[in-house]
């Protein structure tokens, strides 16, 4: 798939807010900082489309992202650490919980992981949910050029026999991993 265009389109607090487009959507989950929107610039080919921070918990809103016309990328906010108040954190929870169980354009749920560490409980645990409520899921194993290329296909095998998923390496800096990804976001257009 060769994209040409994208652009932000809004950002939504919860579901009811969300406009609707008629379009695949593909919903990005993961804990904080693990690189979901370096993955949106990347896939897109637009630096700083998406917002980046090093600080954990800046994604508050459900950020959507119009690409070519095709599909649409939902950028959400994370889970785990985050200076956020518990009440905050349960609003968030409560959000996308709704957003992720009642979007009607959903057809993914793309869960990022960071390879440089093992799957963290709440790793394991947001996996195990989307399995619980049928949701279609594949993972990308992020920040890969932090690690060994020596290890990258066993983080890739470990992380896929624990989560039972499918599972893609990616890096923000090498757009080897590229068309695996775009590959698998036009298997799920197309189906």
């Amino acid at each position: 798939m060769r994209i040409t265009k994208a652009k932000f389109i809004t950002s939504a607090p919860s579901l009811k807010e969300c406009p609707e487009f008629n379009l695949p959507e593909f919903a990005l989950i993961g804990r904080s900082n693990v690189g979901k929107s370096s993955f949106i610039n990347s896939v897109v080919n637009i630096k700083g489309l998406a917002k980046t921070s090093n600080t954990p918990g800046k994604t508050k809103l459900i950020n959507l992202f119009n690409v070519d016309d095709k599909f649409i990328f939902a950028d959400l906010p994370g889970y785990g650490y985050a200076k956020v108040t518990d009440k905050t954190r349960n609003q968030w929870q409560k959000n996308l919980e709704n957003y992720l169980l009642n979007r009607k354009s959903l057809v993914c749920l793309i869960q990022l992981v960071d390879s440089r560490h093992p799957l963290q409980e709440n790793d394991i645990l947001m996996n195990q949910w989307i399995k619980y409520n049928n949701l279609p899921t594949f993972v990308i194993a992020a920040k890969i050029d932090q690690i060994k290329r020596s290890q990258i296909n066993g983080v890739c095998i470990n992380f896929k026999n624990i989560l039972n998923s499918d599972v893609l390496p990616f890096c923000k800096t090498d757009n080897y991993y590229l068309k695996n990804i775009t590959d698998k976001l036009e298997e799920y257009i197309n189906s």
